[in-house]
């Protein structure tokens, strides 16, 4: 997260984007998509630009209509990175919004989804929002995992994972090189208890899946990519 590559081409949120509603869940502002009687749900985790991005709305629409109830929870509160401003500093807004404390918040709105009757749940997080999802994957909450080009998730994480885990990367990426996703996947694989894979996209940078441009087709066909490796993954395990 110290790089400058996951705040290129912020989005231009849109609070009203969706076919979703925004409701509160285990007291965090959410963004819900889908079936409502639905048993199984996939909970998103946003990067650092927030759950008001329209591309990242538009996947929890995508994957609600495969049948999942999709949560996104507005984990920083109202205070997405804004690179645009002279005043902001990265550092500083990393440490205001400590993935410890998202991981917290995941499983407040974990809780809050069982105790309304879901059985199976799938978390997959971006940039940000991987390093929660690699917390998250340790414990007993979830039932799948997905992890897009991550912030600086450690080793300790990945062999901590007890959960089915795919990780997503970019060839190009300064936060997390292919080359150390690779070694991520040498770990998983040696977890014979649970099924994992590390998928590295060509020619593509750190945070294709969510800030690609809508109007340039190879980029949007690649994040689409992403999107349905990331999809087969919970409709494989998250059931």
């Amino acid at each position: 997260m110290s790089s400058s590559q996951c705040l290129e081409n912020p989005p231009t949120l849109n609070p009203n984007y969706g076919v979703g509603t925004v409701k509160e869940l285990g007291g965090l502002k959410t963004y819900v998509t889908g079936p409502p009687d639905s048993k199984l749900s996939i909970l998103l985790a946003n990067d650092a630009f927030g759950f008001e991005a329209p591309n990242l709305r538009k996947l929890a629409d995508k994957v609600a209509a495969a049948g999942f109830l999709v949560v996104v929870p507005d984990f920083l509160y109202g205070d997405p990175a804004e690179p645009s401003n002279p005043q902001f500093d990265l550092d500083t807004w990393m440490k205001n919004h400590d993935t410890v404390k998202g991981c917290e918040d995941a499983k407040k709105v974990i809780a809050a989804l069982k105790s309304r009757g879901i059985s199976a749940i799938g978390a997959a997080g971006f940039c940000w929002g991987g390093m929660v999802v690699v917390k998250l994957a340790s414990c007993d909450d979830i039932q799948a995992a997905v992890i897009l080009h991550p912030g600086p998730i450690t080793v300790d994480e990945i062999k901590a994972v007890n959960v089915p885990t795919a990780i997503l990367g970019a060839e190009f990426d300064s936060i997390y090189s292919a080359e150390k996703l690779k070694q991520l996947g040498e770990i998983l694989a040696t977890k014979d208890e649970i099924q994992s894979y590390v998928k590295i996209f060509p020619g593509v940078a750190h945070g294709w899946t969510m800030k690609y441009n809508d109007e340039d087709d190879s980029a949007v066909k690649i994040a689409e990519e992403a999107h349905l490796d990331m999809l087969n993954w919970f409709t494989k395990h998250v059931k």
